[in-house]
């Protein structure tokens, strides 16, 4: 008990500061107080799980140096909880010294434990286990198991942090309900239930708040919470405040994520936001005195298994989460830095000073490394499992990497079309040892034909799991075939069973377990080398001649590699290496170019393999639309904020075709959408998750990621635009969607792009609403 107490005592006097003096914070009429006096808040937004921890400290001071008085960050369960019920705060995963190098260096901090969290990360912080529960619900009050698992690991994070709230001495001034609830439901007993969670486990001093959308921000009501609002680089700021405003003129402004850029997806173009419209709204907030979280500050690095994915479309994130931010993904500082550093100067706090710029980090290049130890993953199968049907990952114990089923086929005189029901995410078809094709859920792929067998064969389907969605309805994401498998089309299909099934997580002693020689393989594998290095310093591996995989280097995963880009490197930090030899790992699902990897100086992270499967408009489309009779022919209004049409009656079909006419800039030439709904004859949303685009006659994916499917992304900052440059089409402008099943469609709602720019904002506009395909377009794409 002694020794216990003495623990306790230690921790309060390293953790709460040099004066540990007791402090408040709180909401007041229109402003926040720090001690009851105004402050505006100039919050960095940092992930201690995408940083490594030796660098901690660096990024937190690269902050200051840029003018900000508070770090926010974000908990994730599923990384403290990767197993059930166990826990883990230690080493790279210790957030109260996280919280303790931040009060150390002078700053406040915020702190959003979730337990959903979205951050482009791995089905948004919910940990994988919950998966297990077949019958799921999350974010939901009526299951008892996710309601009872969050609870229990919010006691968790409680006791990490709850003596440091400034109340008690500590330097965490707020702490977060939940993440964008508003933009999934409207319980306001759930969040209130999430509330009376986080006080229970500690948090019961600080001031709480909730952050959301400014278009959904009165889909319940919570008076008790602060409420803080989230958008992006470019914004309105005085229209993304106007409802706030009505609705509780009382309270503090805050924009609680103010996004500096944007997050990569694979087969993508690297996405920026302009440093001139960055500065611009994040001027208009200073200048009345509004508090704001950059959202990223420092983006870092998703390594291991952690990135997520967005759906509806599915496309999984990146490696690399450099977002674009002010501090690049290796801590390295950018024009953005230096432009708010220079804005910043002009809006300190009574008291407050810039900061000293930090050294940068060292980098350097390394030699190229070969690989002569390598092994076939189909001569290294572990024990199988027997499964009368295919399962998801999730089923046999697995969380994340790679899973194997095989099964025996029947002798078959013609071809045969094989089906998987659903493919998450990317799957090799193999036959008697030969690869027949490929999958990938990102290009709603599922069929591929088998060929001819005079006799039995053995089938193996090996699937490669990249991020489960992290935001919107498709988050329950099962790794895997999650559905079934069967063979013919139609009615005449049948269901295959009779399975083994192999695990392949992404712990290090998996990718150790392998008999490695120095036989040359082909196909799904791994290869292990070491090299040898006199300094330490940050390096970025050149993966351009490697598929599809993973590399682990010294124990550390370092995250995914997929040569469609658009990073085509992985950043491995110094920190991470040893003076002397190294062991590096690669798994790739496909066979290298060549097994090389060099280190270079620079990272190499805007790069896309260009894919004619990128584009929604197929060579030989062309949309015909002469004979068709619209549903509906109107205009919308100009100016920004959703568009809402209602149609004189309800129709129904699967098909639907926008056609813009016009833009409110009539000689531009574009269009532009940022999200399209459909409504019902309530005018309630219909749902999103079986769209695709099957037709856009134009889009531009080479320059920016504003292709068609951004219409319904569910993210309002991101948009179809038109092809830019002197080749750009006129219009009329045509998208055709399918809906995946036959709606009834009542109404749609239109919101234009949300930056300061109006170029492509639609006037006037047809409506197609069919049962049938849309003629001369390819419908299975």
């Amino acid at each position: 008990m002694i020794k216990y107490l003495l623990l306790v005592f230690s921790i309060c006097c390293c953790t709460v500061g040099a004066t540990a003096q007791k402090g408040n914070f709180e909401t007041g009429n229109q402003a926040f107080l720090l001690n009851g006096k105004p402050y505006v808040i100039r919050a960095a937004e940092l992930h201690y799980p995408r940083i490594p921890r030796a660098y901690w400290e660096h990024r937190i001071q690269l902050c200051k140096a840029m003018g900000m008085n508070t770090i926010c960050i974000y908990l994730f369960w599923n990384y403290h909880e990767q197993q059930e019920g166990v826990y883990d705060f230690t080493g790279e995963k210790d957030i109260a010294a996280f919280v303790k190098l931040i009060q150390k260096n002078g700053m406040y901090c915020i702190v959003r434990p979730g337990p959903y969290v979205c951050a482009e990360w791995d089905m948004g912080g919910l940990p994988w286990w919950l998966l297990k529960k077949k019958d799921l619900k999350i974010r939901a009050l009526s299951d008892t198991f996710f309601m009872r698992s969050l609870n229990r690991y919010l006691l968790a994070v409680g006791k990490q942090l709850q003596p440091f709230q400034i109340q008690n001495g500590g330097n965490i001034i707020m702490a977060q309900v939940e993440n964008e609830y508003s933009a999934h439901g409207n319980d306001k007993n759930y969040m209130q239930s999430i509330a009376t969670a986080m006080k229970q486990s500690g948090f019961d001093k600080v001031q709480l708040f909730r952050c959301e959308w400014s278009n959904s921000v009165n889909n319940y009501k919570l008076p008790e919470m602060a409420i803080t609002l989230n958008f992006g680089a470019g914004s309105n700021i005085n229209n993304q405040f106007k409802l706030l405003k009505e609705l509780y003129p009382q309270s503090p402004l805050m924009c609680s994520e103010y996004w500096t850029g944007w997050f990569d997806r694979w087969g993508r173009p690297h996405e920026t936001r302009s440093v001139s419209s960055f500065i611009g709204s994040l001027k208009d907030m200073m200048d009345q005195k509004i508090s704001f979280s950059l959202y990223m500050a420092h983006g870092g690095t998703s390594f291991g298994q952690w990135g997520g994915a967005n759906a509806p479309p599915y496309l999984p994130m990146v490696t690399s989460y450099d977002y674009n931010a002010p501090i690049g993904e290796w801590g390295n500082t950018t024009d953005k830095f230096f432009a708010v550093r220079d804005l910043l100067k002009n809006y300190l706090n009574e008291g407050e000073t810039l900061a000293p710029i930090p050294a940068a980090k060292p980098v350097m290049r390394l030699p190229a490394i070969r690989f002569t130890q390598s092994a076939a993953l189909f001569s290294n199968l572990p024990k199988p499992i027997v499964s009368q049907q295919p399962l998801p990952m999730e089923m046999y114990g697995q969380g994340w990497g790679r899973i194997l089923y095989r099964t025996q086929l029947s002798a078959s005189a013609t071809p045969q079309t094989l089906t998987i029901t659903e493919v998450h995410d990317w799957a090799s078809i193999w036959l008697n040892g030969k690869l027949i094709g490929t999958l990938d859920r990102c290009k709603n792929q599922s069929t591929i034909q088998l060929p001819a067998m005079e006799s039995s064969a053995q089938l193996d389907i090996l699937i490669d799991a990249t991020g489960r969605v992290n935001f919107g309805g498709a988050i329950i994401d099962r790794k895997g075939i999650t559905q079934k498998v069967t063979l013919g089309i139609g009615t005449s299909a049948t269901s295959i069973t009779n399975w083994q099934v192999y695990n392949f997580p992404v712990d290090m002693a998996t990718q150790l377990q392998p008999n490695y020689s120095n036989k040359a393989i082909s196909g799904p594998g791994w290869y292990q080398a070491s090299f040898v290095v006199n300094k330490l310093a940050d390096t970025y591996l050149d993966m351009r001649s490697w598929g599809k995989g993973m590399v682990w280097v010294n124990g550390h995963n370092l995250g995914r590699f997929w040569q469609i880009g658009p990073q085509q490197t992985l950043y491995l930090p110094g920190c991470w290496l040893k003076k002397g030899a190294n062991q590096i790992v690669v798994f790739d699902m496909e066979t290298p170019k060549q097994p090389t990897i060099e280190g270079l100086d620079a990272p190499i992270l805007d790069q896309v393999t260009i894919e004619d499967s990128r584009l929604h408009r197929k060579k030989g489309d062309s949309l015909l639309l002469g004979n068709e009779t619209p549903a509906y022919v109107g205009n919308f209004a100009p100016g920004d904020g959703w568009k809402t049409v209602t149609l004189p009656k309800s129709f129904t079909g699967r098909y639907v075709c926008l056609e813009a006419l016009n833009s409110q800039n009539h000689n531009d030439g574009f269009t532009s959408i940022a999200e399209l709904v459909l409504t019902d004859a309530a005018n309630m949303p219909l749902s999103r998750q079986k769209w695709k685009v099957l037709f856009a006659d134009s889009e531009e994916v080479a320059y920016a990621n504003n292709g068609a499917d951004n219409v319904f992304d569910m993210q309002e900052s991101t948009f179809w635009h038109t092809q830019w440059g002197t080749a750009k089409p006129k219009g009329p402008h045509q998208i055709v969607i399918d809906l995946g099943e036959t709606m009834q469609i009542g109404g749609l709602k239109y919101l234009p792009r949300t930056d300061k720019s109006t170029n492509g904002n639609i006037k006037d506009f047809r409506l197609f609403i069919k049962q049938q395909p849309f003629s001369g377009i390819a419908t299975a794409q």
